[in-house]
């Protein structure tokens, strides 16, 4: 067994070549105030036009924008206060009708929509041109009455709701229509499939036959609906968790991908090797390490119970939730789910959660892009792609050399990525086999860019190789993981017999995962043992059972390699169909603050928690190394005249065949007059 030591800041010949730090930052995770938000020069900032195309209605993002060949708009109305008005109290997706975007170049088919002043505009979805039409919404009948649409069922049937199974949910069902991704049928362009992500847990994907005849708009054809979720070969793939935005792929399929917010298993700017040279997890340890706790969100209450002043922050606790919905989905046994809350100062209060023993899901397969073949067929067949890394995906966007991907991993310091494929991926007789290379990024003018407003600093990179793989040669690692249960969460980590004193059984193995980890999945020793190999011998001289790390680990694997793993949510990235060399890809960044705006790591930028969109120029193998920035949102302190009409907190992007680029909200107030998201259209400068 390798002794395990703290790295020194070294310069071995293999990380010189990579460029690859093997330093980090010790550090106490603190729930802090943000720090004071001083105007930061130059934000908000737009190199080129930006209008607002339309408000969504209170409490709802924008999200799964999408053009159909006619220049028709779409998007999904996700969330929406149930107070609004009807029809706009129940989430939805819709199109706008009477209304083109132009494609000639033009650029004035609109004129910019006004901000939503009185309470019937806030709760209403209002646009510069057409009017918003409802296709389908949460929980219509669909598949001959047997279905509600975005609604996911156990095996023999079961609706999986609150009414029907009691434990936590992520989201209410149905509430989270997002990405839209239309594959038509007929050449015209006027007969299709509309796929739609639901961002729940269990997660789905919706498939709606949807048409326009004529000048009568676009129908949706709901006795044929299905939600995918409910069919045999997802259900053989273990299901999605929260899809999220996605992608139509250059070989005209749905891209799906899933945002596992609950996949980091440290915290913020953490490694695996600050824990593992403390001796402990104390202030480093996430989210997914109490994956199969029973009542595994109730994690954070626990640590604040077991530690008192001296607790931290769980990065990721609160996407535990739904787990046990998930379990079901998969065909668990019932059990009682009370979801009570660990009080550790009360003798009143405990966690009388039964932990579920027969079946529950495997981490290691939520977090990937999943893309459904076949898309015409009968039982469209989905497929992960999982040497592609896992993360909390936001979306991917794949290229039209059709080897090249880009994918944004959503949530506070996480990583933008790259897979190389070794030929086209569609090339592949058996998905399965896709193989290939998986890249993290690293920042390599970090200290030019130190203290600078974000609009005037290109940030510069180069890709550091994770590792190489084929996609069922990780599914055979995942595969090692898929018996772990509840039960084994107790059995493997507490002295007590669970069955005897559940509370203090729980307890112990709480604490014993924040010591010394989750011995059920890849343990901290093996994550620094694959580093300490990379960075002697480089990826391709790890040893074989090791090559796994990266692929299943990846945020870890690449933060213990000094990637720059600092990006805060970045939510949306994406290109024009067909791009090629010397075309922009386009990368949406929420928020630009904490990990991207304090003093540790690579990037120290001034905060702007307004967001960013970055834009990086493809170069002629598809690479891309330089991101430039085009939007910069508002400060927190501004007032609402400049507020009001800047972009703030881009979430899903969408490059139209003019290049002009949707940019989605998922908004603040910031100083705005008004609390609802927006559509906005960027036109890039000439």
């Amino acid at each position: 067994m390798v002794e395990f030591t703290r790295r020194k800041l070294m310069a071995t010949s293999v990380a010189a070549t990579l460029g690859a730090s093997v330093s980090s930052n010790v550090i106490g995770i603190e729930s802090t105030e943000p720090p004071e938000d001083d105007d930061t020069p130059s934000a908000p900032y737009v190199k080129g036009g930006l209008k607002r195309f339309s408000s969504t209605a209170f409490g709802a993002e924008v999200t799964g924008p999408f053009v159909f060949e006619d220049g028709t708009p779409l998007y999904s109305l996700q969330h929406p206060s149930r107070d609004n008005p009807e029809p706009y109290n129940t989430s939805g997706i819709g199109y706008f009708e009477g209304f083109q975007f132009s494609m000639d170049g033009s650029n004035d088919d609109f004129s910019g929509l006004s901000t939503p002043q009185t309470n019937e505009e806030k709760g209403m979805i209002r646009s510069a041109s057409g009017d918003f039409t409802f296709i389908a919404q949460e929980e219509d009948r669909i598949n001959g009455g047997t279905e509600r649409l975005g609604v996911t069922q156990t095996p023999d049937g079961w609706n999986i709701t609150p009414d029907n199974f009691a434990g936590t949910q992520y989201g209410d069902p149905a509430s989270n229509p997002d990405c839209n991704q239309f594959v038509p049928t007929n050449e015209e362009g006027t007969e299709g499939f509309l796929f739609t992500n639901w961002e729940n847990s269990p997660g789905n994907v919706s498939r709606i036959p949807i048409s326009r005849d004529g000048e009568d708009g676009w129908t949706a054809d709901l006795e044929n609906a299905v939600n995918l979720a409910n069919t045999e070969p997802m259900r053989e793939l273990g299901g999605t968790r929260i899809n999220c935005y996605g992608d139509l792929s250059p070989w005209n399929t749905m891209i799906s991908a899933e945002e596992n917010y609950a996949q980091p298993r440290v915290s913020l700017t953490a490694t695996v090797g600050d824990i593992v040279e403390k001796g402990t997890g104390k202030d480093l340890i996430g989210g997914c390490q109490f994956w199969n706790r029973p009542n595994p969100n109730g994690i954070q209450e626990a640590i604040d119970g077991y530690y008192g002043d001296e607790s931290w922050g769980v990065q990721g606790y609160w996407a535990l939730t739904g787990l046990e919905f998930l379990a079901y989905y998969l065909g668990a046994e019932r059990v009682d789910q009370t979801s009570m809350p660990v009080d550790q100062s009360s003798d009143d209060e405990s966690n009388t959660t039964k932990p579920i023993g027969d079946i529950y899901p495997n981490p290691y397969r939520y977090g990937y892009f999943v893309d459904f073949r076949d898309p015409m067929a009968e039982t469209p067949q989905p497929i992960k792609y999982y040497v592609m890394g896992r993360a909390s995906w936001e979306s991917p966007d794949i290229q039209s050399d059709k080897r090249t991907v880009y994918g944004c991993s959503d949530g506070d310091s996480k990583g933008i990525y790259k897979f190389v494929a070794d030929k086209e991926i569609d090339g592949y007789c058996d998905p399965m086999n896709v193989a290939g290379t998986l890249y993290a990024p690293k920042v390599t003018n970090a200290e030019a860019a130190k203290k600078n407003p974000p609009a005037d600093v290109n940030l510069e990179f180069e890709w550091l190789e994770l590792g190489h793989a084929a996609n069922d040669e990780v599914e055979k690692w995942i595969s090692e993981y898929d018996e772990v249960t509840q039960v084994d969460y107790l059995e493997t980590h507490a002295d007590t017999d669970w069955e005897e004193d559940l509370e203090a059984a729980l307890e112990e193995a709480d604490k014993e995962i924040v010591e010394n980890g989750n011995r059920n999945y890849i343990t901290n020793e093996e994550i620094v043992e694959w580093a300490e190999q990379y960075e002697n011998d480089g990826p391709d001289g790890v040893d074989e059972e090791l090559r796994k790390v990266p692929f299943l680990e990846t945020r870890a694997a690449a933060k213990e390699i000094g990637a720059t793993i600092e990006f805060n949510k970045a939510e949306g990235v994406d290109s024009v169909d067909g791009a090629g060399p010397g075309d922009y890809v386009y990368f949406a960044i929420s928020a630009l603050n904490d990990a991207l705006a304090d003093t540790l790591g690579d990037i120290r930028l001034d905060r702007v928690d307004g967001g960013v969109v970055y834009r990086a120029e493809l170069e002629d193998d598809y690479n891309v190394s330089t991101l430039e920035p085009v939007i910069v949102g508002p400060d927190t302190s501004d007032p609402a005249d400049v507020a009001d009409d800047a972009l703030i907190n881009v979430d899903n992007i969408y490059v139209m065949d003019d290049g002009r680029v949707l940019c989605c909200e998922d908004a603040d107030k910031f100083g705005r007059s008004y609390s609802n998201d927006c559509l906005y259209v960027y036109e890039p400068e000439e």
